[in-house]
């Protein structure tokens, strides 16, 4: 489904990846693992077309200069050059971290205005989809978003990326500030994403732990270079993933 060809972006003279080259296949969940700073979101953002708009914001304002390079080839097509928005339409949908939503609308108000891309039938029936996910939603619908505790505002802004039935969901470190309850809640509604809907998930995470358990292939970045990759379990077991992210 999607494949990351020699991926390289700089900050004006800052590499924040180097050379990356990965392969998502059609119905999997994939992690990319790393650290802070690791590269993980410049990636995600590359990869969902927001560095374009990043890098038209910079230019008009003078700032850092930002240049990509690389392949990324998603159902067989070279889309490095295509628009963010161009990008959903063909089916692939950021979930950006810290909760992106609207705090001033309600809950019910979030989930629709995310579907303004689909028709009304096609929005109502995945609205009740993801109160079908995140059953804690329900009862929460009316009240602003802006008053949802941190792991309810997560849920939300997967359920508004749902809802724009994206053909490859992009999760960026979903489980960032969350509760080990909410963690747990959370984990179970991606693995259930993948066993029911079919969606493809590419997630990225410093959580190691919660995360490696559930992937069907994983991804090790530092420093923006990927340095291991292999099965969750693979990954598991490897100790050099022990030593760094489970601390034996």
């Amino acid at each position: 489904m999607l494949s990351v060809k020699n991926l390289m972006v700089f900050f004006e003279n800052a590499l924040a990846l180097n050379d990356f080259s990965m392969d998502v296949q059609e119905g999997r969940i994939v992690g990319i693992i790393g650290s802070n700073s690791a590269g993980k979101t410049t990636l995600m953002n590359t990869l969902s077309g927001l560095i374009i708009d990043m890098r038209i914001k910079e230019k008009r304002r003078g700032g850092e200069r930002i240049t990509v390079y690389g392949d990324i080839i998603f159902k067989g097509e070279n889309i490095i050059d295509t628009q963010p928005h161009e990008r959903v339409k063909k089916g692939i949908v950021l979930c950006r971290e810290r909760h992106p939503i609207f705090p001033e609308s309600t809950v019910f108000e979030n989930l629709k205005m995310a579907g303004y891309l689909r028709k009304n039938a096609q929005v109502k029936e995945m609205i009740e989809s993801v109160f079908e996910l995140f059953p804690a939603l329900v009862n929460l619908k009316s009240r602003k978003a802006g008053f949802l505790s941190g792991g309810e505002q997560q849920m939300l802004s997967v359920g508004m990326a749902l809802v724009v039935m994206p053909k490859l969901l992009l999760l960026d470190e979903p489980l960032l500030g969350l509760s080990p309850m909410m963690q747990t809640l959370l984990v179970e509604a991606i693995k259930g994403l993948r066993n029911d809907s079919g969606i493809t998930v590419l997630l990225s995470e410093q959580f190691a732990r919660p995360v490696l358990p559930m992937i069907d292939y994983g991804y090790i970045i530092e420093n923006g270079m990927l340095t291991l990759a292999g099965t969750g379990s693979e990954l598991m077991d490897n100790p050099e993933v022990k030593a760094a992210y489970f601390g034996v």
